[in-house]
């Protein structure tokens, strides 16, 4: 099992910056990719940054250039550095951990940006 605590959301004006995190806990010898999701109200879930453990990077095109995903392998945490937020970034981001066989969520952080 593994288990993934988020912490870093809160509510930010537009252009703000906001860092979130991600501690995850158990067994992580087979976690092989760790990433973060965003669930807006009355939009599909969809994946905002993942990492690999090669440290590979991926990322949806409409955070490209103000979003960092990392991770601190001796902390077992993962980072989303957020930074020119719009509005339309406002939602639960939610961590996710995927082994070959199986994947983990978090329980969400709230990220809310006023214009």
């Amino acid at each position: 099992q593994v288990q993934l605590v988020e912490s870093g959301g809160g509510l930010v004006q537009a252009g703000g910056s906001l860092r979130l995190s991600c501690a995850a806990s158990g067994s992580l010898g087979s976690i092989n990719t760790m990433g973060w999701y965003r669930q807006a109200p009355g939009k599909q879930r969809e994946l905002v940054a993942g990492i690999t453990n090669g440290g590979s990077t991926t990322y949806v095109d409409s955070v490209k250039g103000r979003f960092t995903i990392s991770r601190d392998n001796a902390k077992n945490t993962v980072y989303l550095q957020m930074n020119s937020l719009k509005p339309e970034d406002t939602g639960a981001y939610l961590c996710n951990a995927k082994d070959p066989v199986w994947e983990y969520w978090g329980q969400g952080t709230q990220v809310t940006v006023s214009s």
